[in-house]
């Protein structure tokens, strides 16, 4: 490529970031994210609470179990005594608590973030990956304006909950990035072979012989061994077809390109089914396996997948449906 040629393509590279960067749209579907990821920060700091990992997992020796380090907020406070680690829980579940009703913006959810990070980073071995998500999510909601509708801050500013406010969209998009890449990335770090046909799609029953992930005795499921064979093999190749939604959706951000590859691709709208097969796989963890609130916290992501003129649109519909409904009731 000669200079001039390299000049111009970086050129087009940075108005195109730009442009992406720049773009805005109605806070209503962040807001409703920010209510969904809010509330299972909560739950999951509550079942922390309540099932005595603070005083088991996160306290060290010789105040508690362990020996302990945590991250700078901790090591702040003098390391991970009983006073740091509880002082610490109650600023993060308040903080997450206002993040949830949309009260106090930016700095909250700053507060929100640091405080469940700091955490979940006191015992590695105790905090799960859905701890990542949940982090990630309320520091990223601190750029993105997610209170300024369905929240109290929208209440006091204009005296009513609701409002069509306009935010920058790019934090929508990371986070759709970040939730692609972690179903294409879990699927590739399943390299054991019973994940695989090489293990005969065998993984999902040797799950759930293990007492350590199975919510009850499920014994039973040992004469539905195809029927296994066949979940295992759809959620491996479906967290596999995951990041194609990358794909589409760049298809569909240029539809004006034409192209018959392009309409190829857009003749379906993947998010449908690949989001359809996610709440079934995921509300079938919810049910048989006890692996905290990952689901929920990878369900909460799904409302980004669509954006907020569509999300309007299915909420119509569906109060039309309910309408529609309530009237044949009446009859």
């Amino acid at each position: 490529m000669q200079p001039a040629g390299a000049v111009s393509f970086f050129k087009r590279i940075w108005r195109w970031w730009v442009a992406l960067t720049s773009e805005r749209e109605s806070a209503l579907v962040l807001a409703c994210f920010r209510i969904a990821i809010a509330t299972v920060a909560m739950g999951s700091l509550l079942s922390a609470a309540t099932s005595g990992v603070l005083s088991i997992l996160w306290i060290e020796r010789p105040n508690g179990a362990l020996r302990l380090t945590g991250g700078w907020l901790v090591e702040a406070l003098g390391g991970a005594t009983p006073g740091a680690i509880w002082g610490i829980f109650a600023v993060a579940l308040v903080s997450c608590t206002f993040v949830a009703v949309g009260f106090g913006g930016r700095l909250v959810c700053l507060v929100a973030s640091q405080a469940y990070l700091a955490l979940a980073r006191v015992n590695g071995d105790a905090a799960g990956g859905y701890d990542a998500m949940i982090n990630n999510a309320l520091f990223l909601l601190m750029f993105s304006g997610a209170w300024e509708t369905l929240s109290v801050d929208c209440r006091r500013k204009t005296g009513r909950w609701a409002s069509e406010a306009s935010v920058p969209a790019w934090p929508r998009y990371l986070l759709i990035f970040q939730l692609l890449v972690i179903y294409g990335s879990t699927a590739l770090h399943k390299v054991s072979p019973v994940w695989t046909p090489i293990g005969g799609y065998s993984a999902l029953w040797w799950v759930f012989q293990d007492p350590t992930w199975r919510r009850y005795d499920m014994t039973f499921l040992t004469g539905l061994y195809p029927v296994l064979q066949i979940a295992t093999a759809v959620t491996w190749h479906w967290e596999l077809s995951m990041p194609l939604l990358l794909v589409w959706y760049a298809f569909d951000r240029t539809r004006d390109r034409g192209g018959r590859l392009r309409a190829i691709v857009l003749r379906w709208d993947l998010r449908k089914p690949l989001a359809a097969m996610g709440v079934v796989l995921h509300l079938g963890i919810l049910l048989t396996l006890n692996v905290g609130p990952f689901s929920l916290a990878s369900l909460a992501y799904y409302v980004l997948l669509w954006t907020p003129d569509e999300l309007r649109a299915a909420a119509r519909r569906a109060g039309r449906a309910m309408r529609v409904g309530s009237s044949r009731d009446g009859l």
